[in-house]
């Protein structure tokens, strides 16, 4: 039994029941509510007391311990609270702080997708032949990054899997441990339930977790943002998901077609040795068919783009290597090898002429029309009438008479150059589409792998992407449970897609820019991930797990729901429509590093980022209205984007007030709601603390003079203090007197409750 000390004229004592410590924090198990003995007259609040009990009673037992819940849900503590709301009522506060085991189940889905990713990739590269002497050293570069990729990996996937049976979170202090960087640092989902006579558990979430940033590598090159900025521009094409998908397909077609057509080619000749049309005109119509689909393939735009892209790779290539020989002879010698005719210091070939490619599969349906019109004839003169001079005995006789034997090579004499024309034609084609195929994913490979940048500058953004994703998850399937039996919420899902919020509080100086770059890019990267909703294949947790699906280019995330839950979806949800995330990401800094930052350093950055997301936060909004206008007609809606665009323009030093804004936006259009600083401890705990008490305030009536007091209550005797004291071991925020100078006036906390070293 553990006593907590609430602002309230009574107190709330709650009996945790645990199987097990987590970090000297006790897992929650049943919630008792009891109140201390009030004043026998006060009859009509002891009613009031008793049912606002028994309210929060149910919820804990209804709600918390769902097969939904317990599938995302774990580890939580709960603190419960009596505040006073104006009108002589009374809310009842439950603030719950809760671990999830999408902690390490995601990163390590997302690890073993990578793994397979890059060694398909690895596979598809070795089966590629035929290749220039530098594209055979790129195909090579390829291979061997692949490869040390996989294994990286693998070895990381290991070791999650061994740490995931013992524990589903990660403390602030094991955030610069190697093996654990594609696990996000303290995740934790806030949430809190408000219970008056007039409201009957309404619930506010948001997930709390520390900056999605790569600590192992650390910041002294700055984050994501610079060192990619620092890689060299290739400047060779590029080719799309789309279009690699396109050469695949290409290459299968013209593989399986061209045994095909030669096929057909050899029959025809074969049949030809008897002079009889009816025997030909099945194998010609045959070869005219496969034909006809060998031309469609050859003319897709994409072969001659990749023939032009690799003339121009080769032709610059030339001028590099050239000039770098003569640089490197004498003039003397240049002007020798010059006179002997060895060197050519001429400028390298002309341009790739485009149309090369058109006349080389033009020529395959020429060759093709040849042959059709060479059987034409033969048929024709087959046909024609008997002439009335002697019998022709000629080798070119085509009369119906028995055919002599020198009549009979005549058709395939006829037909045989022809056929050889075609052969060679096709062979040409299938060259060429080859290379230029061949050139298109090699290119595609060499972009996901070699141009991103060093193995390292990959595996940093593929981990801090691994944090995001797993806290947004987390996010939007709390949020999902919650609104199942919303219709306009479940329309919106499908229609316009979910906005996910990211608040940070890190300041624009020293490593905490390398970490606002890091997260810069994970937020960024979630803009190609979206959710689908399944059904589950039973009302298990463990069936309940979201899953991973897709490519890093095209990643969707699986939610399974009961099949209960899932049946009464609109049937747009039921059939697979993708929901499609939609992430913006606002940071303000707040702590004494932001004030050397605005003084002596540069917050552009900053700035950047929330001009940007603005304008996306302004586009989603725009998109809700135009196909769901019933969902944003709210008159304060349009007040609030231009109140925040305001505050984004005025670039007010630590103007917080960006963050309160874009949080009360997101919150109207059914958002997603994430908050970190560094590590999710001390400045996340300022921040979710006067955001509770602020909806206490506008939603639910708390008493305005009693704000300061709730505010205080909660940071002293809350889970945030809790949160403390499970990464760090001490249940004393990481603040110092002076330090706190520095912050605005509501993101301090009361005396007491401060002053350990920060970790």
């Amino acid at each position: 039994m553990t006593e907590n000390k609430c602002y309230a004229p009574w107190d709330i004592e709650l009996e945790l029941s645990s199987s097990r410590p987590v970090d000297g924090i006790s897992e929650a198990g049943e919630l008792n509510v009891s109140t201390v003995q009030m004043e026998a007259e006060i009859d009509k609040k002891n009613t009031e007391n008793k049912a606002l009990c028994d309210c929060i009673h149910g919820s804990l037992h209804d709600k918390e311990h769902s097969p939904l819940m317990r599938a995302v849900l774990c580890g939580s503590v709960c603190k419960v609270y009596r505040f006073p709301a104006e009108d002589q009522r009374w809310l009842l506060v439950r603030e719950q702080m809760s671990e999830t085991p999408l902690s390490f189940s995601l990163p390590r889905q997302l690890l073993g997708m990578l793994s397979l990713e890059y060694s398909s990739r690895a596979q598809e590269v070795m089966a590629l032949h035929g290749l220039s002497a530098h594209m055979e050293e790129l195909r090579c570069d390829i291979i061997s990054r692949c490869d040390h990729m996989t294994r990286c990996y693998q070895e990381t996937l290991q070791q999650l899997e061994t740490l995931s049976a013992v524990s589903n979170f990660k403390a602030s202090s094991s955030k610069s441990e190697r093996h654990l960087q594609f696990v996000p640092t303290n995740l934790h989902t806030q949430r809190m339930e408000v219970t008056s006579r007039d409201s009957a558990g309404v619930w506010y979430d948001v997930t709390t977790f520390g900056a999605p940033a790569e600590h192992h590598q650390g910041f002294k090159q700055g984050g994501l943002r610079r060192l990619m900025s620092k890689v060299n521009t290739n400047t060779c094409a590029s080719y799309s998901l789309e279009e690699r998908s396109r050469a695949r397909v290409l290459l299968q077609n013209v593989s399986r077609l061209q045994p095909l057509v030669f096929g057909l080619a050899e029959e025809l000749l074969s049949r030809s040795l008897e002079p009889c049309a009816a025997l030909l005109q099945p194998v010609l119509d045959d070869l005219t068919s496969q034909m006809e689909e060998f031309v469609h393939c050859l003319k897709d735009e994409l072969v001659k783009e990749a023939l032009v892209a690799e003339h121009k790779q080769t032709a610059a290539r030339c001028i590099y290597t050239c000039n770098g020989n003569l640089s490197s002879d004498s003039s003397a010698n240049q002007e020798s090898r010059a006179s002997d005719g060895q060197l050519d210091v001429s400028r390298p070939k002309e341009e790739y002429d485009e149309d090369q490619w058109d006349t080389v599969w033009a020529n395959v349906g020429k060759s093709l029309n040849c042959i059709i019109a060479m059987v034409d004839r033969l048929k024709a003169k087959q046909q024609s009438p008997k002439p009335s001079a002697p019998p022709d005995t000629s080798p070119h006789n085509s009369s119906n008479e028995p055919s002599s034997p020198s009549s009979l090579v005549s058709w395939q004499e006829q037909l045989l150059p022809l056929v050889v024309t075609l052969r060679d034609c096709v062979r040409e084609a299938v060259s060429k589409a080859n290379a230029a195929m061949t050139y298109v994913l090699l290119r595609g490979a060499a972009a996901d792998t070699v141009e991103q940048g060093s193995e390292t500058l990959v595996q940093r953004r593929h981990a801090v992407f691994s944090q995001a994703i797993t806290a947004v998850t987390n996010t939007f399937v709390l949020k999902l449970y919650n609104g199942l039996e919303d219709a306009d919420f479940l329309q919106q899902l499908h229609t316009v897609g979910i906005l996910a919020q990211f608040e940070g509080l890190l300041s624009t100086f020293g490593d905490e820019l390398g970490m606002l770059e890091d997260m810069e890019m994970a937020v960024a990267d979630l803009k190609k991930v979206a959710f689908v909703l399944i059904e589950g294949k039973s009302d298990q947790s463990e069936d309940l797990l979201p899953t991973l699906t897709g490519t890093w280019d095209s990643l969707v995330v699986n939610v399974p729901l009961p099949p209960e839950n899932f049946s009464p979806l609109p049937q747009e949800l039921r059939e697979g429509r993708l929901i499609q995330l939609q992430p913006v990401f606002f940071n303000i800094g707040i702590n004494q590093q932001q004030t050397l930052a605005e003084r002596f350093g540069d917050s552009s950055l900053q700035e950047i980022l929330n001009q940007e997301s603005c304008e996306r936060l302004r586009a989603y909004c725009n998109q809700l209205q135009d196909k769901l206008p019933h969902m944003a007609n709210s008159e304060t809606l349009p007040q609030l984007l231009s109140g925040l665009e305001s505050c984004v323009e005025a670039k007010r030093r630590k103007n917080v007030e960006v963050l309160w804004l874009a949080a009360t936006v997101c919150r109207k259009v059914n958002g997603l709601r994430l908050t970190s600083c560094k590590s999710a401890k001390d400045r996340t705990a300022m921040s979710v603390t006067l955001e509770q008490c602020v909806l206490l305030k506008e939603k639910h009536g708390l008493d305005s003079q009693h704000f300061s007091a709730a505010l205080d209550t909660m940071r002293r005797e809350g889970c945030r203090l809790e949160n403390v004291q499970k990464n760090i071991g001490c249940r004393k925020f990481a603040f110092s007197g002076v330090q706190l100078l520095a912050f605005p006036k509501h993101y301090k906390p009361p005396d007491g409750t401060y002053g350990h070293a920060q970790t």
